[in-house]
């Protein structure tokens, strides 16, 4: 039943009573904001308009204190010119949508193109574990179904507070279940990701989910809603009251120390609806019936129709008293701010909708036309007949607040750098050393995952070729030429807390780095940075010098930024998390069959560590773990190292039977890694690293990996390391049942797997 008209608040009232009290503080406005909105508009808004304003102009959505950082990705994008190419000359990684799609597009051959994205779901996974996590992997697998791809996996970056604390008990078990609960339900195989643990995430867990989807150059489509006289379509599931003021009210402010009551912003998924969706929309894309598609995720049916109305003709009639409800109480607001999941909305013309309808009626999929294409430059509203939105659509999709926030290298810098870990009391015997290792591999952030990975199905669909814990996940693409890409993500929020110029340079090495291990040449970058509250100096410049490190870098390296996302106000109270710019790096492989995988194969190969390893221990695992100590200055960032040591281990497919990249815990737990994971152990000694012991197994120097070759392929290898500028110090051999430093220590592979087996197991059950 339809409101009665003096309930409803119309346009023509809103421009008859201009005074009427609004609640657009409680929306997350501010008073400038406000004003702006009646500027625009020459009234007050209606309701519903403050509604769709307060979402689309929320931190989450508008990015208005990024923004002018962000920029200079677009920049990137323009100064990156030359095409990268395959082995056989062919042109790769070309970006064919980027930044400011739903989700990048990346040519990489063969007629292929890859879409992926990183995206974060932190406060809603603190408040509802869960369903928080869940609809983070549902709303990234959808950007990707909009840009025309079939999803094919899922990665979870994920960060939590101490893992003997009970917040981490409560919010990782609900958080792990959603990310494996979802995707499982997909069908989509988890191949990479993370778990780190800081007090800094305690209170605020970051979930960042990231999605690789397959499509033809020719099966591209892009949000736009273009045509005049184009039907507006909502298909998927119904829409109800879970996700109200999602963007605006729960992503868009930081916590109080006691944590918030906000299950109401929190979206509920349905992963069998979801499944559904997927099939039904690659479906309509083959029959060619849609001509512009947005899905509904952050900001909903404000989000979709905005954004389509903008990217098109400029105009839009929509009847929203025509989209499906579960709760038939909604109000117009609530409709327009509802974040229910697993919802699409598509442009079609009048002759395909009845295909369209068919096509949606096979999946069960439900579908209503809600509105049509206009010239008007204007996105129009109704509710029952009622104008209740009349607005430029840019205006609330595009043009919100730009914020120069301000910002400063904090006083505290200088000190924090200069209490460097070099007088941080070291292991000095064999036996200091070993007990040194033991503790280091059964710590929280360097112990097996397998209690979280186990949770998630890594090989469904069978074209997993590489899964946790290999370096870097790896998806066959082509079943007939074996074309596959990697991924891998990455972020030391400790060296970012050091430097965080550095810090994001870092991450996009080790990410360049493990992609690289595996014998794929990266082509692409997405990334999702987590901060503080940009409404402090210090943390925004944390952001800005980490935008920056990054952009810098991935000039150096040719690759491109192609999107991305940033999640602010992740802090408690006054205490804000490590800068945390989580990095993927996307790589392309010819043949997977191909690939180098990171565990030893067979006993009497030769160990060969790659790059040069210095004195570099201020912020890493052995300090943290050890002695609870963050100071100093990060490891030295080389990116024409990174560069060479990328291409000697393309070059290198084939020849070596392993690599695994040095980064945390240093040569020390790269090969314990790579022995565990094989059980063969490995002979090693450190005379020829130009380093004591302890340096030479614990430092964190970047550009490094531990190779195995054959005997007889060595020379090979010391050939073409020497082409490449790349150091080649042979350490050691593989075989027998224990890691034997020769002179220190050995370690039989039981007790270092007993070790690095039992740490969650042990905290969670």
């Amino acid at each position: 039943m339809a409101p009665s008209r003096s309930a409803l608040d119309t346009v023509a009232l809103a421009a008859s009573d201009p005074d009427r009290q609004q609640p657009w503080a409680e929306l997350g406005l501010k008073a400038d904001e406000y004003e702006r909105i009646r500027e625009i508009l020459g009234r007050r808004p209606t309701g519903a308009e403050l509604a769709m304003y307060s979402v689309m102009w929320s931190e989450h959505c508008s990015y208005k204190s990024s923004k002018v950082h962000l920029r200079q990705f677009g920049e990137l994008a323009q100064e990156i010119r030359e095409l990268q190419t395959n082995s056989a000359g062919e042109p790769i990684g070309r970006v064919l949508a980027g930044i400011g799609e739903n989700a990048g597009v990346i040519d990489i051959g063969q007629g292929y193109a890859v879409s992926f994205k990183v995206e974060s779901h932190n406060h809603p996974s603190y408040v509802e574990p869960y369903q928080g996590a869940a609809t983070g992997v549902g709303g990234i697998v959808r950007d990707i179904i909009a840009m025309g791809a079939r999803p094919v996996a899922v990665v979870d970056p994920l960060r939590f507070g101490p893992l003997d604390a009970d917040d981490t008990h409560r919010v990782l078990p609900g958080i792990v279940a959603g990310v494996g609960g979802y995707g499982n339900c997909l069908g989509l195989p988890n191949i990479g990701g993370e778990a780190v643990f800081d007090a800094t995430y305690l209170g605020n867990p970051l979930v960042n989910a990231g999605c690789i989807g397959v499509l033809r150059h020719e099966d591209l489509h892009l949000a736009k809603a273009s045509g005049v006289g184009n039907q507006v379509v909502l298909y998927g599931a119904r829409t109800g009251g879970d996700g109200i003021g999602g963007v605006s009210v729960l992503a868009s402010e930081t916590f109080d120390a006691d944590g918030p009551a906000k299950r109401p912003s929190v979206q509920v998924g349905d992963p069998f609806m979801e499944k559904l969706l997927i099939e039904c929309t690659l479906e309509l894309y083959r029959a060619g019936v849609v001509a512009g598609i947005q899905d509904l995720g952050g900001a909903g049916l404000s989000c979709a129709t905005t954004e389509l109305a903008s990217a098109g003709d400029g105009g839009m009639r929509c009847e929203l008293d025509r989209v499906p409800l579960r709760d038939s109480t909604l109000s117009p607001e609530e409709i327009l701010m509802s974040e229910s999941q697993e919802r699409m909305m598509a442009v079609v013309e009048p002759a395909d909708i009845d295909a369209f309808m068919a096509i949606c009626a096979k999946w069960d999929v439900e579908a209503v036309v809600i509105g049509e294409v206009t010239d008007s430059g204007r996105l129009e509203i109704t509710w029952h007949g009622e104008v209740v939105v009349d607005v430029p659509p840019r205006t609330v999709a595009h043009d919100g607040p730009v914020y120069e926030r301000p910002y400063a290298r904090p006083d505290w810098q200088d000190a924090l750098q200069a209490d460097g870990a070099e007088a941080l009391a070291r292991p000095a015997t064999g036996d200091e050393l070993r007990a040194t290792l033991l503790q280091l591999v059964a710590s929280p952030n360097l112990c097996d995952k397998s209690w979280i990975t186990d949770q998630y199905d890594r090989y469904v669909q069978g074209n997993t070729v590489l899964a946790q814990p290999a370096d870097s996940g790896m998806i066959r693409v082509d079943e007939e030429t074996n074309l596959g890409v990697s991924i891998s993500t990455d972020c030391n929020g400790r060296f970012a807390k050091l430097d965080p110029y550095a810090g994001a340079q870092l991450a996009l090495a080790e990410s360049y780095r493990n992609v690289a291990t595996g014998g794929a040449q990266p082509v692409a970058v997405s990334d999702c940075l987590n901060f503080g509250s940009p409404e402090d100096p210090d943390v925004m410049w944390q952001f800005a010098e980490a935008c920056r490190g990054l952009k810098d870098a991935c000039l150096e390296l040719g690759i491109p930024v192609t999107g991305g996302n940033v999640s602010l106000y992740n802090q408690t109270g006054e205490t804000a998390i490590l800068p945390t710019p989580v990095v993927a790096v996307l790589g392309v492989i010819q043949d997977v069959t191909r690939r180098t995988p990171s565990s030893f194969q067979a006993a009497g190969d030769v160990v060969v560590q790659l790059g040069t390893t210095h004195e570099e221990l201020s912020g890493s695992e052995w300090a943290h773990v050890v002695h609870g100590h963050l100071g100093g200055r990060p490891p030295a960032v080389n990116l024409a190292n990174e560069h060479n040591l990328a291409a000697l281990l393309q070059e290198l497919v084939g020849t070596i039977t392993s690599a695994h990249d040095l980064s945390d815990g240093g040569l020390a737990q790269g090969l314990a890694e790579a022995a565990m994971a094989s059980g063969i152990g490995a002979i090693v000694g450190l005379d020829n690293l130009d380093q004591d012991a302890f340096v030479g197994l614990f430092a964190e120097s970047t550009a490094r990996a531990v190779v195995t070759v054959p005997a007889d392929a060595l020379e090979d290898l010391m050939a073409a390391a020497s082409r490449h500028a790349v150091p080649a110090t042979v350490i050691g051999t593989t075989g027998g049942d224990a890691l034997v430093v020769e002179g220190q220590f050995d370690v039989p592979l039981t007790e270092l797997r007993d070790a690095w087996t039992a740490t969650l197991p042990a905290a969670l059950g």
